[in-house]
């Protein structure tokens, strides 16, 4: 049977009529012809009855490919509905690193008995990833690379890629070994294939190599691949031999992973990996620390109304402009928390230089920003309420609020950080509360001393 070339939704229909109807040669025909991702979208797509089907209608090493594809819910999905030899075949064909992160992201899936089923090698090379601690480089790597050693020449290491090349996750890469197995240099396969053929591969291979220890961050990895621009970083035990490597499309999950984490932490909303699977009370819980918080801190802004009520009853105009004072506070404060937090996940946070750089450059640029805020404003209101008194007190308010707010968003995440706290933790709220209040302080402190005048 032809493919179908109208649009994708007709074929998955034509797929989803040949899995009800047990019809193996059509789903295999068109079901084969897909994209990995659009085959993964299929199976995601199947009922629960047709998916157990899947193991009838496709080989291990088929499903394979789908698998890696795969969310880790979609992954859970096929565990449940497929037989268990079935998926520990599968496992056999997938790399070692995809196999381990399933396991180990996985709640519902029996890792023992899955493991047990698989073949030895693959086995081993799974457990050995699993036995590092979660996100570091040895807990992400892949085993799947290609070594060669110093003295080979070029023609030999090309007889070699032809060999096994396939296995790899990568051949872009070749990482040079000497008689101790440890690492010693690089060779790109552009060099080795520029290269004659009887040139050693000591002679080609670049021996600056970045590398990272097995016990690295995943974070501080992705960073190194993206400083570096590289499609891969090798993975050193302590003795210095190449335990794995770790490639650039692994960095990008990792990326979107920290980024995720890094906005949830932001808006003070715990990290979940499927909020579907987190009940109201969780969610609730995971929340309430947070809300006490912000709460004793408002009081802190309700008592400030308090104590400046006489000031607020001689000119009530003073109340129109207090959202105003504490939206620009929080606001500034928050845009300099965000340069402040990535500055730490690129420097060192022990680097007392770059620490005070960032303080200077955000306190310049909020009298800057505090100056023009305080014309525009000072012209406004003198034109709409045809008071320059008041205009002024709300200038200079602004100026001082906006000046010291960048700074208080700057140095909070630092100050954080020496109690070992993720910066970003103490973020969006937190800074919005305290910069709300710190401008309401200065706003009626201001309008207190110049009272006489309005």
């Amino acid at each position: 049977m032809k493919l179908v070339k109208s649009n994708k939704q007709k074929t998955y229909e034509h797929i989803f009529k040949a899995a009800k109807d047990n019809d193996k040669q059509t789903f295999r025909e068109l079901f084969l012809r897909l994209h990995d991702r659009d085959q993964h979208e299929v199976f995601h797509l199947l009922y629960p009855d047709k998916k157990r089907k899947i193991s009838e209608f496709l080989t291990p090493e088929e499903f394979a490919e789908i698998f890696e594809w795969m969310e880790t819910e979609d992954q859970e999905a096929a565990v449940q509905y497929l037989p268990d030899e079935y998926m520990a075949e599968v496992f056999n064909f997938m790399a070692a690193d995809d196999v381990a992160h399933f396991l180990s992201e996985s709640d519902i899936t029996d890792n023992q008995a899955l493991l047990a089923m698989m073949d030895d090698e693959e086995r081993q090379r799974v457990q050995e990833l699993l036995s590092y601690e979660p996100e570091t480089a040895g807990s992400i790597m892949t085993k799947e690379f290609i070594t060669v050693h110093h003295t080979q020449t070029t023609a030999e290491v090309v007889s070699k890629l032809r060999t096994i090349g396939r296995e790899a996750e990568t051949i872009y890469y070749l990482y040079v070994v000497n008689e101790k197995d440890r690492l010693v240099g690089v060779l790109s396969l552009r060099d080795l294939l520029l290269s004659p053929e009887d040139e050693t591969v000591a002679n080609i291979m670049f021996t600056q190599v970045v590398s990272v220890n097995v016990n690295e961050d995943q974070e501080y990895v992705a960073r190194v691949i993206q400083d570096y621009d590289l499609l891969a970083i090798p993975v050193l035990g302590h003795d210095g031999t190449i335990q794995g490597i770790i490639t650039v499309d692994d960095v990008m999950d990792i990326l979107e992973e920290e980024v995720t984490e890094d906005f949830n932490e932001f808006s003070a909303i715990k990290r979940s990996d499927d909020d579907r699977k987190v009940t109201a009370f969780g969610t609730a819980k995971s929340r309430i620390p947070w809300i006490v918080i912000l709460l004793f801190l408002g009081t802190i802004t309700g008592s400030l109304i308090g104590i400046f009520e006489e000031t607020l009853e001689s000119v009530v105009l003073l109340a129109a402009f207090i959202p105003m004072i504490m939206d620009t506070a929080g606001n500034v404060g928050t845009q300099s928390l965000a340069v402040a937090v990535r500055n730490l996940t690129i420097d060192d946070e022990r680097d007392r230089d770059g620490f005070f750089q960032t303080v200077k450059n955000e306190l310049g640029a909020g009298m800057i920003m505090g100056l023009v805020a305080g014309v525009v404003i000072i012209g406004l209101i003198s034109i709409v309420y045809g008071n320059p008194v008041l205009a002024f007190i709300i200038s200079i308010s602004m100026f001082i609020t906006i000046s010291i707010s960048t700074v208080i968003g700057a140095t909070i995440p630092v100050i954080i950080t020496k109690f070992k706290i993720d910066p970003a933790v103490a973020s969006g709220p937190f800074i919005t509360t305290i910069n709300d209040s710190l401008g309401l302080l200065i706003y009626f402190t201001i309008a207190t001393m110049l009272i006489e005048f309005l």
